[in-house]
């Protein structure tokens, strides 16, 4: 079979593969199941299934609370639906006590629009990140970048005054924000930290575009999480500087990968469970 990072023939026991140097290449056996699956190994249709499926759970939950206004309000479930679920923001995290909402925010959206628009960057560039970096090291950036993206958003939202000024914010943190949109950024991040790494620079200017693209949308629009979407960029950015585009991925980043998605859906479940509690 062939090594699943480099795509050299291996022995489907080899403690390493003579091309690139990673351990266990052939994965016991299991390498072209996975490659089956395409170069993100499923990931793709792991979010948007995950993503779609909380979407309507959240407006099974809201009742007849689901807002039917403008567009970008559109389908939208009610604010207690996103907190029973996981949304992150000041209030959960500081006054709710819910930290682990950062993790769970991610998989949960404010509106139609919110998820097509989300679920169509990560398509795009998901796969591109898990091409450079490996699927392994993808997820992880993908959930670094969530947690930082999160944190902050949050912690501005607490702590720092809306920016310029109360009444017409254009940088705000977040009461209660969910979202892709924090780790979208982060990929974005790690494409232009492969750029300036590995001397691409086509890739690093493409993605630096798209991200200055999306921030500047989302300082003309309103009910942006600006503060999300710069934690997130910072997030997927420092990660992929740990972890080396260059240097073949490792078995144990798949595994570290695996914990990450595993983390993320006990975070939704600890938010069901606890908010069932703190509502009731």
């Amino acid at each position: 079979m062939v090594c699943t990072s480099c795509g050299v023939l291996v022995g489907v026991n080899d403690d390493r593969c003579y091309g690139c140097g990673r351990r266990n290449p052939g994965l016991w056996g299991f390498a072209p199941a996975l490659r089956s699956l395409g170069h993100d190994m499923g990931f793709v249709p792991f979010v948007i299934g995950t993503c779609v499926v909380l979407y309507v759970l959240t407006l099974l939950a809201s009742g007849g609370d689901i807002g039917v206004g403008g567009l970008f309000s559109m389908l939208s479930p009610s604010r207690q639906s996103l907190f029973l679920f996981g949304a992150s923001g000041a209030v959960p995290v500081f006054v709710a006590d819910r930290w682990w909402t950062v993790l769970s925010a991610a998989w949960l959206h404010g509106s139609a629009l919110h998820i097509f628009f989300n679920m169509m960057w990560v398509r795009q560039l998901a796969p591109a990140t898990a091409d450079l970096y490996g699927p392994g090291r993808m997820v992880i950036i993908y959930t670094a970048a969530a947690i930082a993206g999160f944190a902050l958003s949050s912690f501005a939202g607490a702590y720092v005054p809306p920016l310029p000024s109360a009444s017409i914010p254009i940088l705000r943190g977040g009461q209660f924000t969910v979202g892709a949109s924090a780790p979208i950024f982060g990929l974005l991040g790690a494409l232009v930290y492969y750029g300036r790494r590995g001397g691409s620079s086509h890739i690093g200017r493409e993605a630096l575009s798209y991200a200055l693209m999306l921030g500047l949308f989302g300082f003309l629009m309103q009910g942006i999480d600006n503060y999300a979407h710069a934690g997130g960029f910072a997030g997927g950015y420092l990660a992929s500087r740990l972890l080396d585009p260059l240097k073949p991925e490792r078995i144990d980043h798949v595994g570290i990968a695996i914990i990450c998605l595993a983390a993320s859906l006990i975070a939704i479940v600890a938010s069901v469970l606890h908010g069932l509690r703190f509502l009731g």
